[in-house]
C-alpha cells in the first residue's frame, strides 16, 4: 500500500485544521484601547452615543455610587457584560440601548482600555456590620448554604478573569442593587441569582459595605 495514500486522509484533517484555527485568528477583532479611550471619553455624537465618562467618571472611576466603577475591570469580563447587555441575559434600559449601538470591535476596544485603568479604593462606613459583612465574604453563611463570597471573587477581591468580576472598592449602592437583581430573577446569573435568594437584605447591605474596602 503506498505510505502516502494511506496517510493522506490524516494529513487532510490536519490540514483543515489548520485553516479553520487560521481563519479564526484572521477573524478576531483588532483590539485598539486608544480608540475605545476616545469612545469613552467623547462618546459618538454622529450615532447619539453619549461619553461613557458621563456616568461612569474619569478613568472609569465613578463618583455616582449608583453606577459601577469600572476601572482595572477584567477585560474578557467587560466585554462580556457588554454583550450581555444586548441579550436577555442583562437588559437594563440604559446599557441596553447603548451596548446594542457599539460594534464588537467597539465593545473588545472599551475593555481593552478600562482594564488599564487605575481603581480608586473605597471604604467601608458601617462599623456596626463590617464584622458580618467580613464573615459572609470570607466564610459565607452555613446555615443559608450561601458559599464564601471569596471563594469565586478572591480574597481580596480581585475576581477571576471571564467568569467572576473584581469587587474590590466597588460602590456599596451598585453592589446591593446588583444583588436584588440577582434575588429578583431581573439579572439572569445561574451562580448569583440562587445564592443571593437566600440573603437578607441586611446580609446584603452588610457584605457590599465589607467588599467596598477591599483593596
Amino acid at each position: 500500500m503506498n505510505s502516502v495514500n494511506m496517510f493522506s486522509p490524516i494529513v487532510k484533517s490536519l490540514l483543515v485544521a489548520l485553516l479553520a484555527v487560521s481563519a479564526t485568528a484572521s477573524a478576531a477583532p483588532k483590539i485598539d484601547p486608544a480608540k475605545g479611550a476616545s469612545l469613552f471619553t467623547d462618546g459618538d455624537a454622529a450615532r447619539g452615543l453619549p461619553a461613557c465618562v458621563s456616568c461612569h467618571g474619569a478613568g472609569g472611576n465613578s463618583t455616582i455610587t449608583v453606577n459601577p466603577k469600572l476601572a482595572g475591570q477584567h477585560e474578557a469580563y467587560l466585554y462580556k457584560q457588554l454583550v450581555n447587555f444586548t441579550t436577555a441575559d442583562r437588559n437594563q434600559p440604559v446599557m441596553t440601548t447603548y451596548a446594542k449601538m457599539l460594534t464588537d470591535e467597539e465593545k473588545h476596544n472599551i475593555a481593552a482600555w478600562l482594564v488599564t485603568q487605575k481603581p480608586n479604593p473605597g471604604a467601608a462606613k458601617n462599623k456596626d456590620t463590617v464584622e458580618l459583612g467580613k464573615k459572609i465574604y470570607r466564610g459565607g453563611i452555613a446555615e443559608k448554604s450561601v458559599p464564601a463570597c471569596a471563594s469565586c471573587h478572591g480574597a481580596t477581591g480581585a475576581g477571576i478573569p471571564v467568569q467572576y468580576p473584581r469587587i474590590a472598592g466597588q460602590h456599596q449602592d451598585y453592589t446591593v442593587a446588583e444583588l436584588g437583581l440577582f434575588k429578583a430573577g431581573t439579572r439572569k446569573s445561574l451562580e448569583m441569582a440562587p445564592i443571593a435568594k437566600r440573603m437578607s437584605d441586611e446580609e446584603m447591605k452588610a457584605v457590599a459595605d465589607y467588599m467596598a474596602g477591599l483593596k
